[in-house]
Protein backbone atom coordinates (compact mmCIF):
# COMPACT_ATOMS: atom_id res chain seq x y z
CA UNK A 1 0.00 0.00 0.00
CA UNK A 2 1.39 3.39 -0.99
CA UNK A 3 1.80 6.00 1.70
CA UNK A 4 0.53 8.75 -0.61
CA UNK A 5 -1.23 8.95 -3.99
CA UNK A 6 0.07 12.23 -5.39
CA UNK A 7 -2.19 14.29 -7.67
CA UNK A 8 -0.73 17.78 -7.27
CA UNK A 9 1.72 17.96 -10.16
CA UNK A 10 0.14 21.21 -11.36
CA UNK A 11 1.51 22.75 -8.14
CA UNK A 12 4.86 21.02 -8.36
CA UNK A 13 5.96 17.83 -10.05
CA UNK A 14 6.92 15.04 -7.66
CA UNK A 15 8.88 12.90 -7.65
CA UNK A 16 11.64 14.23 -9.89
CA UNK A 17 13.78 12.01 -12.08
CA UNK A 18 16.52 10.46 -9.97
CA UNK A 19 19.16 12.14 -12.14
CA UNK A 20 17.93 15.55 -10.97
CA UNK A 21 18.41 14.73 -7.29
CA UNK A 22 21.81 13.17 -7.93
CA UNK A 23 23.27 15.98 -10.05
CA UNK A 24 22.00 18.76 -7.78
CA UNK A 25 23.67 17.09 -4.83
CA UNK A 26 26.94 16.23 -6.54
CA UNK A 27 27.36 19.54 -8.36
CA UNK A 28 26.58 21.67 -5.33
CA UNK A 29 29.05 19.65 -3.28
CA UNK A 30 31.80 19.96 -5.90
CA UNK A 31 31.02 23.42 -7.36
CA UNK A 32 29.03 25.28 -4.72
CA UNK A 33 30.91 28.52 -5.41
CA UNK A 34 29.84 31.88 -6.80
CA UNK A 35 29.74 31.59 -10.62
CA UNK A 36 30.85 34.46 -12.81
CA UNK A 37 32.41 36.34 -9.92
CA UNK A 38 35.93 34.93 -9.78
CA UNK A 39 38.57 33.59 -12.15
CA UNK A 40 39.49 30.35 -10.41
CA UNK A 41 38.67 27.05 -12.07
CA UNK A 42 35.74 26.02 -9.88
CA UNK A 43 33.94 29.32 -10.53
CA UNK A 44 34.63 29.03 -14.25
CA UNK A 45 33.23 25.49 -14.33
CA UNK A 46 30.13 26.55 -12.42
CA UNK A 47 29.57 29.34 -14.94
CA UNK A 48 30.07 26.86 -17.78
CA UNK A 49 27.30 24.65 -16.37
CA UNK A 50 24.99 27.67 -16.22
CA UNK A 51 25.84 28.63 -19.80
CA UNK A 52 25.18 25.06 -20.93
CA UNK A 53 21.78 25.15 -19.21
CA UNK A 54 20.87 28.37 -21.04
CA UNK A 55 21.73 26.68 -24.34
CA UNK A 56 19.76 23.54 -23.48
CA UNK A 57 16.67 25.54 -22.50
CA UNK A 58 16.89 27.71 -25.61
CA UNK A 59 16.90 24.57 -27.76
CA UNK A 60 14.16 22.98 -25.64
CA UNK A 61 11.84 25.97 -26.24
CA UNK A 62 12.70 26.37 -29.93
CA UNK A 63 14.50 29.67 -29.41
CA UNK A 64 17.16 30.23 -32.06
CA UNK A 65 18.47 33.49 -30.66
CA UNK A 66 21.34 34.20 -28.30
CA UNK A 67 21.13 31.75 -25.35
CA UNK A 68 22.14 34.63 -23.09
CA UNK A 69 18.59 35.87 -23.64
CA UNK A 70 17.56 32.99 -21.37
CA UNK A 71 17.41 34.79 -18.03
CA UNK A 72 17.15 32.95 -14.72
CA UNK A 73 14.69 34.16 -12.08
CA UNK A 74 13.20 32.86 -8.84
CA UNK A 75 10.08 31.40 -10.48
CA UNK A 76 7.47 32.21 -13.11
CA UNK A 77 5.77 34.81 -10.90
CA UNK A 78 9.11 36.62 -10.69
CA UNK A 79 9.52 36.29 -14.46
CA UNK A 80 6.08 37.68 -15.24
CA UNK A 81 6.54 40.59 -12.85
CA UNK A 82 9.88 41.47 -14.45
CA UNK A 83 8.38 41.32 -17.93
CA UNK A 84 5.12 43.16 -17.25
CA UNK A 85 6.59 45.95 -15.12
CA UNK A 86 9.54 46.17 -17.50
CA UNK A 87 7.45 46.55 -20.64
CA UNK A 88 4.35 48.49 -19.59
CA UNK A 89 4.05 52.14 -18.66
CA UNK A 90 1.60 55.04 -18.53
CA UNK A 91 -0.75 55.09 -21.50
CA UNK A 92 -0.03 51.51 -22.55
CA UNK A 93 -2.78 48.97 -23.10
CA UNK A 94 -2.47 45.24 -22.43
CA UNK A 95 -4.73 42.37 -23.50
CA UNK A 96 -4.99 39.25 -21.37
CA UNK A 97 -7.63 36.67 -20.47
CA UNK A 98 -9.90 35.69 -17.62
CA UNK A 99 -8.03 32.39 -17.39
CA UNK A 100 -4.91 33.97 -15.93
CA UNK A 101 -3.19 33.09 -12.69
CA UNK A 102 -2.65 35.83 -10.13
CA UNK A 103 0.97 36.02 -11.26
CA UNK A 104 -0.44 37.92 -14.25
CA UNK A 105 -3.62 39.40 -12.78
CA UNK A 106 -2.10 41.06 -9.73
CA UNK A 107 0.73 42.79 -11.62
CA UNK A 108 -1.86 44.06 -14.10
CA UNK A 109 -4.11 45.34 -11.32
CA UNK A 110 -1.17 47.14 -9.72
CA UNK A 111 -0.13 48.62 -13.06
CA UNK A 112 -3.67 49.83 -13.65
CA UNK A 113 -3.80 51.44 -10.21
CA UNK A 114 -0.32 52.90 -10.09
CA UNK A 115 0.84 53.51 -13.66
CA UNK A 116 -2.33 54.26 -15.65
CA UNK A 117 -1.96 51.11 -17.71
CA UNK A 118 -5.23 49.91 -19.23
CA UNK A 119 -6.06 46.22 -19.37
CA UNK A 120 -8.67 44.25 -21.29
CA UNK A 121 -9.39 40.70 -20.12
CA UNK A 122 -11.10 38.62 -22.78
CA UNK A 123 -13.46 35.80 -21.86
CA UNK A 124 -13.47 32.14 -22.81
CA UNK A 125 -16.00 29.46 -23.60
CA UNK A 126 -17.52 27.05 -21.09
CA UNK A 127 -14.69 24.55 -21.47
CA UNK A 128 -11.93 27.13 -21.05
CA UNK A 129 -10.87 28.09 -24.58
CA UNK A 130 -10.17 31.62 -25.75
CA UNK A 131 -11.39 32.62 -29.21
CA UNK A 132 -8.47 34.35 -30.98
CA UNK A 133 -11.00 36.67 -32.62
CA UNK A 134 -11.85 38.02 -29.16
CA UNK A 135 -8.21 38.96 -28.77
CA UNK A 136 -8.34 40.59 -32.20
CA UNK A 137 -11.36 42.64 -31.13
CA UNK A 138 -9.59 43.74 -27.94
CA UNK A 139 -6.48 45.06 -29.70
CA UNK A 140 -5.96 48.83 -29.85
CA UNK A 141 -3.37 51.11 -31.38
CA UNK A 142 -1.84 51.46 -27.90
CA UNK A 143 -1.74 47.73 -27.14
CA UNK A 144 1.80 47.01 -26.02
CA UNK A 145 1.51 43.41 -24.82
CA UNK A 146 -0.80 40.43 -25.21
CA UNK A 147 -0.16 38.02 -22.34
CA UNK A 148 -1.81 34.60 -22.31
CA UNK A 149 -1.82 31.52 -20.13
CA UNK A 150 -0.92 28.63 -22.42
CA UNK A 151 -2.75 26.06 -20.27
CA UNK A 152 -5.23 26.71 -17.48
CA UNK A 153 -4.14 25.53 -14.05
CA UNK A 154 -7.81 25.00 -13.11
CA UNK A 155 -9.46 23.59 -16.24
CA UNK A 156 -6.51 22.14 -18.15
CA UNK A 157 -7.59 23.77 -21.42
CA UNK A 158 -4.64 24.27 -23.80
CA UNK A 159 -4.83 27.39 -25.93
CA UNK A 160 -4.00 27.49 -29.65
CA UNK A 161 -0.83 29.57 -29.46
CA UNK A 162 -0.27 29.61 -33.21
CA UNK A 163 -3.74 31.04 -33.85
CA UNK A 164 -3.31 33.65 -31.11
CA UNK A 165 0.14 34.56 -32.45
CA UNK A 166 -1.29 35.11 -35.94
CA UNK A 167 -3.73 37.62 -34.48
CA UNK A 168 -1.07 39.41 -32.43
CA UNK A 169 1.22 39.58 -35.46
CA UNK A 170 -1.30 41.85 -37.20
CA UNK A 171 -0.58 44.50 -34.55
CA UNK A 172 2.47 46.14 -32.99
CA UNK A 173 1.88 44.26 -29.72
CA UNK A 174 4.27 41.73 -28.20
CA UNK A 175 3.13 38.20 -27.38
CA UNK A 176 4.01 37.03 -23.87
CA UNK A 177 3.21 33.46 -22.83
CA UNK A 178 2.93 31.92 -19.36
CA UNK A 179 4.03 28.30 -19.82
CA UNK A 180 3.75 27.12 -16.21
CA UNK A 181 1.34 24.28 -16.99
CA UNK A 182 2.60 23.41 -20.47
CA UNK A 183 6.42 23.57 -20.35
CA UNK A 184 7.73 20.03 -20.10
CA UNK A 185 4.38 18.57 -21.12
CA UNK A 186 3.79 19.69 -24.71
CA UNK A 187 6.34 20.97 -27.26
CA UNK A 188 6.67 24.76 -27.45
CA UNK A 189 8.48 26.41 -30.35
CA UNK A 190 9.08 30.09 -29.63
CA UNK A 191 10.36 30.96 -33.07
CA UNK A 192 7.75 29.05 -35.05
CA UNK A 193 4.90 30.31 -32.90
CA UNK A 194 6.01 33.94 -32.87
CA UNK A 195 6.39 34.20 -29.09
CA UNK A 196 8.27 37.32 -28.04
CA UNK A 197 8.59 36.72 -24.29
CA UNK A 198 8.23 33.32 -22.62
CA UNK A 199 7.99 32.80 -18.85
CA UNK A 200 8.70 29.39 -17.32
CA UNK A 201 9.04 27.84 -13.90
CA UNK A 202 11.42 25.05 -13.07
CA UNK A 203 9.50 23.03 -10.50
CA UNK A 204 6.54 21.79 -12.52
CA UNK A 205 6.71 20.05 -15.89
CA UNK A 206 10.41 20.87 -16.32
CA UNK A 207 11.15 18.52 -13.37
CA UNK A 208 13.51 20.96 -11.67
CA UNK A 209 13.46 22.18 -8.06
CA UNK A 210 11.49 25.04 -6.60
CA UNK A 211 13.07 28.48 -6.46
CA UNK A 212 14.19 28.60 -10.10
CA UNK A 213 12.44 29.93 -13.19
CA UNK A 214 13.19 32.08 -16.17
CA UNK A 215 12.39 34.39 -19.02
CA UNK A 216 13.34 34.02 -22.65
CA UNK A 217 13.33 37.38 -24.41
CA UNK A 218 13.53 37.74 -28.17
CA UNK A 219 16.20 40.07 -29.55
CA UNK A 220 15.08 43.64 -30.12
CA UNK A 221 12.79 43.75 -27.09
CA UNK A 222 13.73 46.17 -24.34
CA UNK A 223 12.59 45.20 -20.85
CA UNK A 224 13.42 47.66 -18.10
CA UNK A 225 15.19 45.91 -15.19
CA UNK A 226 13.03 45.40 -12.12
CA UNK A 227 16.08 44.86 -9.91
CA UNK A 228 19.52 46.38 -10.15
CA UNK A 229 22.74 45.23 -8.55
CA UNK A 230 25.85 43.15 -8.92
CA UNK A 231 26.53 41.13 -12.04
CA UNK A 232 30.16 40.15 -11.55
CA UNK A 233 31.13 42.25 -14.58
CA UNK A 234 30.97 45.88 -15.74
CA UNK A 235 31.18 47.04 -12.13
CA UNK A 236 32.13 50.59 -13.13
CA UNK A 237 28.83 51.12 -14.91
CA UNK A 238 26.45 53.26 -12.80
CA UNK A 239 23.44 51.52 -14.33
CA UNK A 240 22.46 47.94 -14.98
CA UNK A 241 24.30 46.61 -18.06
CA UNK A 242 22.36 46.53 -21.32
CA UNK A 243 23.75 43.13 -22.29
CA UNK A 244 21.88 39.94 -21.48
CA UNK A 245 21.55 38.06 -19.20
CA UNK A 246 22.93 40.71 -16.80
CA UNK A 247 20.37 43.29 -17.91
CA UNK A 248 17.66 41.36 -16.05
CA UNK A 249 19.73 39.03 -13.86
CA UNK A 250 21.08 40.94 -10.85
CA UNK A 251 22.77 39.17 -7.97
CA UNK A 252 23.91 35.59 -7.53
CA UNK A 253 21.86 32.98 -9.35
CA UNK A 254 20.75 29.68 -7.83
CA UNK A 255 23.50 27.20 -8.67
CA UNK A 256 21.58 24.21 -7.23
CA UNK A 257 18.39 25.25 -9.02
CA UNK A 258 20.11 25.64 -12.38
CA UNK A 259 21.95 22.36 -11.86
CA UNK A 260 18.55 20.72 -11.36
CA UNK A 261 17.28 22.17 -14.63
CA UNK A 262 20.47 21.06 -16.37
CA UNK A 263 20.02 17.47 -15.22
CA UNK A 264 16.32 17.51 -16.10
CA UNK A 265 17.06 18.75 -19.61
CA UNK A 266 19.49 15.87 -20.13
CA UNK A 267 16.91 13.46 -18.71
CA UNK A 268 14.35 14.68 -21.29
CA UNK A 269 16.87 14.22 -24.09
CA UNK A 270 17.84 10.74 -22.91
CA UNK A 271 14.18 9.71 -22.72
CA UNK A 272 13.57 10.96 -26.27
CA UNK A 273 16.65 9.25 -27.67
CA UNK A 274 15.70 5.96 -26.02
CA UNK A 275 12.44 6.12 -27.97
CA UNK A 276 13.48 7.65 -31.28
CA UNK A 277 17.24 7.14 -31.71
CA UNK A 278 20.59 8.40 -30.49
CA UNK A 279 21.07 10.63 -33.53
CA UNK A 280 18.53 13.24 -32.41
CA UNK A 281 19.49 16.80 -31.53
CA UNK A 282 18.62 18.10 -28.09
CA UNK A 283 15.55 19.88 -29.50
CA UNK A 284 14.24 16.84 -31.36
CA UNK A 285 15.06 14.43 -28.54
CA UNK A 286 13.19 16.58 -26.03
CA UNK A 287 10.19 16.88 -28.34
CA UNK A 288 10.10 13.10 -28.70
CA UNK A 289 10.20 12.85 -24.90
CA UNK A 290 7.37 15.35 -24.56
CA UNK A 291 5.17 13.37 -26.93
CA UNK A 292 5.68 10.33 -24.69
CA UNK A 293 5.05 12.28 -21.51
CA UNK A 294 1.95 13.93 -22.93
CA UNK A 295 0.58 10.55 -24.04
CA UNK A 296 1.04 9.09 -20.56
CA UNK A 297 -0.50 12.08 -18.81
CA UNK A 298 -3.43 12.33 -21.24
CA UNK A 299 -4.18 8.63 -20.68
CA UNK A 300 -4.25 9.25 -16.93
CA UNK A 301 -6.54 12.26 -17.23
CA UNK A 302 -8.84 10.47 -19.70
CA UNK A 303 -9.36 7.63 -17.21
CA UNK A 304 -10.09 10.07 -14.41
CA UNK A 305 -12.36 12.22 -16.54
CA UNK A 306 -14.43 9.29 -17.82
CA UNK A 307 -14.82 7.69 -14.42
CA UNK A 308 -15.58 10.85 -12.44
CA UNK A 309 -18.20 12.06 -14.92
CA UNK A 310 -20.06 8.79 -14.36
CA UNK A 311 -20.32 9.25 -10.58
CA UNK A 312 -23.63 10.72 -9.45
CA UNK A 313 -23.20 14.01 -7.62
CA UNK A 314 -19.79 14.78 -9.17
CA UNK A 315 -19.41 17.78 -11.46
CA UNK A 316 -16.31 17.86 -13.66
CA UNK A 317 -15.22 21.23 -15.04
CA UNK A 318 -13.34 21.96 -18.23
CA UNK A 319 -12.68 20.18 -21.50
CA UNK A 320 -14.60 17.12 -22.55
CA UNK A 321 -13.72 14.67 -25.30
CA UNK A 322 -10.48 15.03 -27.23
CA UNK A 323 -10.00 18.79 -27.08
CA UNK A 324 -6.45 20.05 -26.53
CA UNK A 325 -5.60 19.92 -22.84
CA UNK A 326 -3.02 19.14 -20.20
CA UNK A 327 -3.42 16.71 -17.29
CA UNK A 328 -5.43 18.98 -15.01
CA UNK A 329 -8.99 18.16 -13.94
CA UNK A 330 -11.16 20.12 -11.52
CA UNK A 331 -14.31 18.72 -9.91
CA UNK A 332 -16.79 19.23 -7.12
CA UNK A 333 -18.94 16.83 -5.13
CA UNK A 334 -22.45 18.13 -4.53
CA UNK A 335 -22.99 19.33 -1.01
CA UNK A 336 -19.34 19.15 0.07
CA UNK A 337 -17.14 22.28 -0.03
CA UNK A 338 -13.95 21.83 -2.03
CA UNK A 339 -11.62 22.24 0.95
CA UNK A 340 -13.54 19.59 2.91
CA UNK A 341 -13.39 17.21 -0.03
CA UNK A 342 -9.64 17.66 -0.30
CA UNK A 343 -9.14 17.13 3.42
CA UNK A 344 -11.24 13.95 3.38
CA UNK A 345 -9.40 12.56 0.35
CA UNK A 346 -6.13 13.06 2.19
CA UNK A 347 -7.20 11.86 5.63
CA UNK A 348 -9.22 8.84 4.56
CA UNK A 349 -7.51 7.73 1.35
CA UNK A 350 -4.04 9.40 1.28
CA UNK A 351 -4.96 11.04 -2.02
CA UNK A 352 -3.10 14.37 -2.35
CA UNK A 353 -5.02 17.01 -4.34
CA UNK A 354 -5.19 20.81 -4.44
CA UNK A 355 -8.46 22.33 -3.28
CA UNK A 356 -9.48 25.97 -3.43
CA UNK A 357 -9.27 28.81 -5.93
CA UNK A 358 -5.82 27.88 -7.28
CA UNK A 359 -4.76 31.56 -7.48
CA UNK A 360 -7.05 31.95 -10.51
CA UNK A 361 -10.11 33.75 -9.09
CA UNK A 362 -11.69 34.80 -12.37
CA UNK A 363 -11.87 31.21 -13.58
CA UNK A 364 -13.88 30.33 -10.50
CA UNK A 365 -16.11 33.38 -10.86
CA UNK A 366 -16.93 32.32 -14.41
CA UNK A 367 -17.31 28.68 -13.39
CA UNK A 368 -19.65 29.62 -10.50
CA UNK A 369 -17.49 27.67 -8.04
CA UNK A 370 -16.58 30.49 -5.64
CA UNK A 371 -19.54 29.53 -3.44
CA UNK A 372 -18.13 26.01 -3.16
CA UNK A 373 -14.79 27.50 -2.08
CA UNK A 374 -13.32 26.57 -5.45
CA UNK A 375 -12.76 23.14 -6.89
CA UNK A 376 -10.86 19.97 -6.15
CA UNK A 377 -8.03 19.65 -8.65
CA UNK A 378 -6.44 16.38 -9.74
CA UNK A 379 -3.21 16.71 -11.71
CA UNK A 380 -1.53 13.36 -12.40
CA UNK A 381 1.97 13.32 -13.79
CA UNK A 382 4.38 11.18 -15.75
CA UNK A 383 5.26 9.15 -12.66
CA UNK A 384 1.63 8.55 -11.62
CA UNK A 385 0.80 4.84 -11.58
CA UNK A 386 -2.34 2.84 -12.34
CA UNK A 387 -3.02 2.15 -8.67
CA UNK A 388 -2.96 5.90 -7.98
CA UNK A 389 -5.69 6.43 -10.57
CA UNK A 390 -7.73 3.54 -9.21
CA UNK A 391 -7.48 4.86 -5.65
CA UNK A 392 -8.51 8.37 -6.72
CA UNK A 393 -11.63 7.08 -8.50
CA UNK A 394 -12.51 4.79 -5.60
CA UNK A 395 -12.06 7.60 -3.07
CA UNK A 396 -14.25 10.08 -4.98
CA UNK A 397 -16.93 7.45 -5.48
CA UNK A 398 -17.02 6.71 -1.75
CA UNK A 399 -17.23 10.39 -0.82
CA UNK A 400 -19.97 11.08 -3.37
CA UNK A 401 -22.05 8.18 -2.10
CA UNK A 402 -21.91 9.08 1.61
Amino acid sequence: MKEHHYFDNASTSWPKPEAVYAFMDSFFRSHGVNPGRSGYQLAIEAEQMIGETRRLLAAFFGFGGDPNRVVFTQNATDSLNIALFGLLGPGDHVVSTRLEHNSVLRPLYHLQRESRVEATLVGRDAQGYVDPNDIRSALRARTRVVVVNHASNVLGSLQDLDAIAEVVATSDALLMVDTCQSAGVVPIDMDASGIDVLAFTGHKGLFGPSGIGGLIVREGIDIRPLRMGGTGADSLLPFQPESYPHHLEAGTVSVPGIAGLNAAQKWFAELGREREGEHLSHTDACRAALHSIDAVERAHIARLDTALRDIEGVQVHGPAGNRARVAVLSMNIAGIPAEQTGAMLDADHHVCVRSGLHCAPLVHEDQSTVGQLGTVRFSPGYFTEDDDIEMAIKAVRELACT
